[in-house]
């Protein structure tokens, strides 16, 4: 299991390997991360003091102002700096040896993760759109890797109950599997969702569903009572669904 700390640790040490390369020395390093993102000195203070992580946005400006790869100084994957020599040339080793491999093998590699983002509880999910910093969540129940593009405020939930089972359905998910919520993504008609009630304090996971003017949140399940739940006024759409890993 992953640890925030352990994450804003290992941030800060590529941090110091960025500015070494920059030739930028380490006193006053706070005030200089101020200054390529725009934030305050309190917040860069805080980067660099290992409490939070900057936003993506934020490690967007510090990765270009010192001139290293964004997804190398947030993730830690890949090299620090972009080759320009990367591509292996056609017809080398390693492209055959893949090919060889290939010709055995009924498993094609699996998609490249995009970065690691917390597994939350149904209440922090709840509570999700009050959270400045996602790094501040310090008590994230682990860390996982993302298959998929998302955005900077990504999570992941662990489906509780059947509700969203469907047995004959395309999209179908069964208690313990993990979904990726993406509040940065738009929600419409048909959309996978995570949802807060007003009266609730943890988050639900529905489809909603938009006739007219009005909006449910639907349950997948063929079975499940009351399938259908007005939502008119009396509830936040907390992140759209994008992903999934199916749990067997």
């Amino acid at each position: 299991m992953v640890q925030s700390n352990d994450i804003r640790r290992a941030f800060v040490s590529r941090l110091k390997q960025a500015l070494s390369h920059a030739g930028i020395p380490e006193w006053g390093a706070g005030a200089r991360l101020a200054e390529m993102t725009g934030k305050t000195a309190k917040a860069a203070s805080k980067w660099w003091n290992e409490e939070s992580m900057p936003a993506r946005i934020s490690m967007v400006a510090i990765a270009r102002e010192l001139g290293v790869r964004v997804e190398w100084l947030q993730y830690g994957e890949g090299e620090m700096l972009a080759r320009a020599d990367a591509a292996v040339p056609a017809g080398s080793a390693a492209i055959k040896a893949t090919s060889e491999v290939d010709s055995l093998s009924n498993v094609e590699p699996g998609p490249e993760s995009k970065g690691l983002i917390p597994l939350i509880s149904w209440v922090q999910a709840g509570a999700w759109s009050e959270v400045v910093d996602l790094y501040s969540v310090g008590d994230a129940e682990d860390w996982l890797p993302c298959p998929a593009n998302h955005g900077p405020r990504c999570f992941a939930l662990k489906v509780r109950g059947e509700s969203m089972f469907d047995p004959h359905g395309r999209r179908s998910f069964r208690e313990g599997d993990i979904v990726y919520v993406d509040p940065d993504r738009q929600h419409e008609n048909g959309s996978l969702v995570i949802a807060k009630l007003t009266d609730s304090q943890e988050a639900t996971f529905k489809q909603l569903v938009i006739e007219d003017e009005k909006r449910y949140l639907k349950a997948l399940n063929p079975s499940w009572p009351e399938r259908m739940m007005p939502i008119n006024g009396s509830c936040q759409i907390v992140g759209v669904v994008f992903s999934k890993v199916e749990m067997f």
